[in-house]
C-alpha cells in the first residue's frame, strides 16, 4: 500500500478507519507531512510503512493487531520510570560521594545529572516526535548521517553490548551471593523466555514491579523526612547540611557518569515506538512526566540518606547506601527485614564480607529488583537489534532470522537472544567488585560521543530541512546544553584525578574511555570490511532488494553481483 493511501485511511471489513478515530492523528501528520515534504528524511533504507509492517500495535491504522502493545501514556510513564528506578538511587550515592567529597557537591550533581537528562530528553523528544518508529539513536543518526552508506547500522552492531553493560543489577547477586545454584543466568534465560514467547504477561509484570519500585523510593523518601522532623532515632539528622561543601574534590566527571546512569531510561520509548498507540502524543507526555517524577523522588531519597548516616558512614558503605540507611533509621532487625524490598543489603558483601550466604528472602528481593530491570532492558534491547537486522548488515545466520519474530510472530525473539548471549558473559566473566564502577562508566563513555552527534545532527536538520514538520521543538539553549555537556563528559576523564588511580584501581583511570572509543572504532571497521573491503577484493558489487518474511517483516537482503 503507498504511503499517501495508507495514511488516508484503510478499508478492511469495517470500512474506513479514519485518523480522528484513530487518535492517532498527530503520529500520522508527522510522518506523512515529514515525507511529502522531502521523502530524502527517511531513515535507513525500510520506508515507514515498511518498518512497522510487524509491529505489535498498528498505530497508523488506529487498530490493535492480534500483537500485544505498550498501549497510551500511563503504561510508558510506567515503562520510563520502571527503567530509570533501577539499582542506581539505592546504590551509588556513596560512590559519587567518594568521588566528589562533599554532600553539597553530591546534590548538585543529581541536580546537574537531572537537567542534563532533561535537555537530553528534549533533543529525543524532537527526533522521536519527527521520526515515531523503533531504533532511538539509530534511527536518528541514520536520519541525519547518510552517507557513506550503511555505516550508522554497520557502526552500531557493538552497541547492544553497551545495552548489556547497563545490567549492573547482575553484579550485585553474582558478587554477594557466591553461591553455585546460578540464579543471575537463570533469570536471564527466563526473562528472554518470557519475553519471546508471552510477551503481553511480560509487560503486566514489568508494570507491576514498576509500581512496586515508585512504593520503596517513596517509603524512603517519607522515613527521611520523619528523620529531618527528629522523631527517630538519628542523633543530629542536620549534621552533613552544616558546611556541606567542606572536603569537595575535582573528580566530577566521573560522578557525573554514575549520575548519569542513574539517571538512564528517560529514552525507553523511543526505542520502541513501533508498539506504542499514539506515539507522538505518548511521547511527549510520557517522557518529561517519568523523569520529572523520578528527579524529584531522586534529590529527596538523597537528603534522606545524608540526614540518616554522616559522610563517612555514607562512603564507607560499599555501594549499598539504601542498606545503611534502613539500619541507622529502623535498626538491625528491621534492616533485615526490610532489605528483602530494597533488594540491596546483600551487595555489602562485596566489600565487607567475601563469602557470605545471603538468606532466602534477601535473594528474592534481589531477585525482583534484577528482574525487573532486566525485563526493561531486554524489551528495549531486542527492538534495536530488530530494527538493525533488518537494514540488511551481514549478520550469522543471515539477518533473515534475527528481523523475524520467530517463533510465535508476537515478539523477536532472536532480538532476545541477541541480548542474551553477551549479558550473560558479562556477567559470568569480571571481578564484580571491579567491574560495577567500571561497566558504569564504559557505558556511559560511548553514550556522550553518541549525544554529541545526535545534537550535531539536530541542529543540521533545522539548517538543512527548515520546513520538516516537527510536532515537537526543542529550545535550542538546551540543545546547546547538552552538547556543551557532552563535550565535556569526552573530554574530563582523560585528566588525571588527584588521586592519580580513579575509583576503579588497579585499572588505570582513563581505561574506560579507550574500551569505549575501541568498541565503536570496532564497528567502523566491520562497515569498511563487508562494504568496502571484500567487495573490491572479491570483484563483487551488493545490491540490495527487500524481502517480506512470513510474520510480515520487511527486511533488506544484499546479494553479490561479479563486476564486468
Amino acid at each position: 500500500m503507498p504511503l499517501p493511501a495508507m495514511f488516508g485511511g484503510r478499508k478492511g471489513s469495517r470500512g474506513v478507519v479514519n485518523e480522528k478515530a484513530s487518535g492517532d492523528s498527530s503520529s500520522v501528520h508527522s510522518i506523512e507531512g515529514t515525507m511529502a515534504i522531502d521523502p530524502t528524511l527517511n531513515p535507513g533504507t525500510l520506508s515507514f510503512e515498511e518498518a512497522l509492517a510487524s509491529s505489535r500495535y498498528c498505530w497508523w491504522h488506529g487498530a490493535p493487531s492480534w500483537r500485544v502493545q505498550l498501549h497510551d501514556v500511563d503504561v510508558c510513564h510506567s515503562y520510563d520510570v520502571g527503567r530509570i528506578i533501577g539499582t542506581g538511587i539505592f546504590a551509588t550515592p556513596s560512590s559519587i560521594l567518594g568521588s566528589v567529597g562533599s554532600v553539597g557537591a553530591s546534590l548538585l550533581l543529581w541536580v546537574l545529572g537531572f537537567s542534563l537528562s532533561f535537555c537530553g530528553l528534549f533533543v529525543w523528544l524532537e527526533y522521536g516526535t519527527m521520526f515515531p518508529r523503533s531504533g532511538g539513536e539509530k534511527v536518528y543518526l541514520e536520519a541525519v548521517y547518510k552517507k557513506p552508506r550503511y555505516l550508522v547500522p554497520s557502526f552500531s552492531p557493538p552497541m547492544p553490548l553497551f545495552w548489556d553493560l547497563r545490567l549492573p543489577d547482575a553484579f550485585m547477586i553474582v558478587a554477594a551471593g557466591r553461591v553455585s545454584d546460578r540464579w543471575t543466568e537463570r533469570v536471564m534465560v527466563f526473562v528472554t523466555l518470557l519475553q519471546g514467547f508471552t510477551p503481553k504477561i511480560g509487560i503486566w509484570v514489568m508494570n507491576a514491579l514498576s509500581l512496586f519500585k515508585i512504593f520503596i523510593l517513596l517509603f524512603i523518601v517519607i522515613a527521611g523526612w520523619v528523620v529531618l522532623a527528629g522523631g527517630t532515632r538519628v542523633q543530629d539528622p542536620h549534621v552533613n547540611f552544616r558546611n556541606a561543601f567542606e572536603g569537595s574534590s575535582k573528580a566530577y566527571a566521573t560522578a557525573m557518569f554514575k549520575v548519569l546512569n542513574a539517571y538512564a531510561g528517560w529514552s525507553n520509548v523511543n526505542y520502541v515506538m513501533n508498539d506504542v498507540k499514539n506515539p507522538v502524543r505518548t511521547l511527549k507526555i510520557a517522557g518529561p512526566l517519568g523523569l520529572g517524577i523520578c528527579a524529584m523522588l531522586y534529590l529527596l531519597a538523597n537528603i534522606a540518606y545524608f540526614a540518616a548516616a554522616s559522610k563517612e558512614e555514607i562512603r564507607n558503605s560499599g555501594v549499598t547506601v539504601a542498606s545503611l540507611f534502613f539500619g541507622k533509621v529502623f535498626g538491625a532487625q528491621a534492616q533485615k527485614a526490610l532489605s528483602v524490598f530494597v533488594a540491596l543489603r546483600y551487595v555489602r558483601s562485596i566489600y565487607s564480607a567475601p563469602g557470605l550466604v545471603i538468606h532466602s528472602t534477601q535473594r528474592f528481593g534481589a531477585l525482583l529488583e534484577y528482574i525487573r530491570n532486566v525485563m526493561t532492558v531486554t524489551y528495549s534491547a531486542s527492538k534495536v537489534n530488530q530494527e538493525l537486522a533488518k537494514e540488511g548488515i551481514p549478520l550469522p545466520f543471515g539477518n533473515r532470522f534475527w528481523a523475524s519474530n520467530w517463533p510465535t510472530g508476537k515478539s523477536p525473539l532472536p532480538g532476545l537472544i541477541v541480548h542474551l548471549i553477551p549479558s550473560l558473559i558479562i556477567i559470568i566473566a569480571p571481578p564484580p567488585a571491579v567491574a560495577y564502577p567500571f561497566i558504569l562508566n564504559v557505558e556511559g563513555y560511548p553514550q556522550q560521543i553518541i549525544n554529541f552527534f545526535i545534537v550535531i545532527g539536530l541542529f543540521w536538520l533545522r539548517y538543512t530541512k527548515p520546513a520538516a514538520v516537527r510536532p515537537f521543538k526543542v529550545w535550542w539553549p538546551l540543545a546547546v546544553f547538552f552538547l556543551a555537556a557532552a563535550v565535556f563528559l569526552m573530554v574530563a576523564p582523560f585528566i588525571r584525578p588527584a588521586n592519580g588511580v580513579g575509583d576503579t584501581p588497579p585499572l588505570p583511570y582513563y581505561l574506560y574511555c579507550l574500551v569505549g572509543i575501541s568498541v565503536m572504532i570496532l564497528g567502523v571497521l566491520y562497515w569498511a570490511v563487508w562494504r568496502v573491503i571484500l567487495p573490491k577484493v572479491f570483484g563483487y558489487n551488493l545490491i540490495p532488494r527487500k524481502e517480506t518474511l512470513d510474520d510480515g517483516t520487511v527486511v533488506t537482503i544484499f546479494s553479490h553481483k561479479k563486476t564486468e
